[in-house]
């Protein structure tokens, strides 16, 4: 047993190597299906960059010359081979707007964005899920319906109307917290509610029915019937095993995050990523655009990795798989 031990633990390293190294390779025909979509989506826009660029007044020949330097005049199939050429070698364009490169605009952009979802994850998860788990616990009781009730206020509420509804209450009428800006602790408030409130929501819903379906499993009735703590069985058998659907609908909350920055920061005039993808769409910046629906693409995929790689460390069986 001395010599099996290491064996198997040296094999399930390799095991997860291997899966870690698949997942990683699978990501790359994704990323490229992803592209081509983009790049159509972006194509699809009603309007000219060019026109919008040299101005209602311009000459005819004038737009046709922005159209020559930023190849809009080529066909869409070589626009986009030019792109993932350009993008393999680092390489995001050039804003139309603003006339410097995309990736210097999302590197200004994006820590104001990191800390928005940064402040939404760091207590949306926590709090959804400890709702869920004793709403579970004490099924059935008043602890339970009002957690319920908020949780299900929390899904249907529009996140903008939260927004607004919060800068109306909080700011303009009290005058408790800023209206806007990430100035001071007081403007992470307001936006992290908006973000995280749907979040907690989701959460506490799926931490309830995933704890109560897993303190019906024959384990869970086998560990009382042992005499064992209730606190333990609890949290010690059924929390953690329930836990597995939870980080799947956690990913998946918190992917959604980064792009759904988009509706806070404009409700709270953040100057983030995602202010910055509202503003290019109206300008057909067509660079931008590209390159913060990639990241934002890429940044979904990778968190679902991580995703994975957390079963492993859950469920160990897992790992064998």
């Amino acid at each position: 047993s001395n010599f099996a031990t290491p064996f198997f633990a040296e094999g399930g390293n390799f095991c997860m190597s291997r899966y870690f190294v698949r997942r990683i390779l699978a990501t790359i025909p994704l990323m490229f299906i992803i592209s081509i979509f983009v790049f159509m989506f972006i194509h699809l826009i009603p309007g000219d960059p060019a026109r919008t660029i040299a101005g209602l007044d311009a000459e005819e020949w004038q737009v046709e010359a922005i159209r020559e330097e930023y190849g809009l005049n080529k066909p869409i199939v070589t626009q986009y081979v030019d792109y993932m050429v350009k993008l393999f070698h680092g390489d995001m364009g050039e804003s139309m707007k603003s006339f410097t490169p995309v990736s210097e605009l999302i590197a200004e952009r994006m820590p104001q964005t990191l800390k928005l979802v940064f402040a939404g994850v760091l207590w949306a998860p926590i709090l959804g899920i400890f709702i869920g788990v004793m709403s579970a616990i004490k099924q059935g009781k008043i602890f339970d319906h009002v957690c319920m009730l908020i949780a299900i206020t929390g899904l249907s509420a529009p996140g903008f109307w939260l927004g607004l509804m919060g800068i109306q209450i909080f700011s303009v009428q009290l005058g408790w917290l800023p209206s806007g800006g990430l100035d001071s602790w007081k403007g992470f408030i307001l936006p992290s509610f908006t973000m995280g409130c749907g979040i907690m929501a989701v959460l506490a819903r799926y931490s309830r029915s995933s704890m109560l379906e897993t303190l019906r499993e024959d384990y869970v009735r086998t560990a009382r019937a042992k005499g064992q703590k209730e606190s333990l069985v609890m949290f010690s058998h059924a929390f953690r095993n329930s836990l597995i659907q939870v980080v799947t609908i956690l990913g998946l909350q918190i992917g959604g995050l980064l792009s759904g920055s988009v509706l806070t920061e404009t409700v709270f005039s953040i100057p983030g990523m995602g202010r910055l993808l509202t503003d290019s769409i109206q300008f057909r910046d067509y660079a931008a655009v590209q390159g913060l629906l990639m990241l934002f693409a890429l940044q979904y995929v990778l968190i679902n990795l991580v995703v994975d790689l957390l079963y492993g460390v859950i469920n160990p069986k897992i790992r064998l798989d």
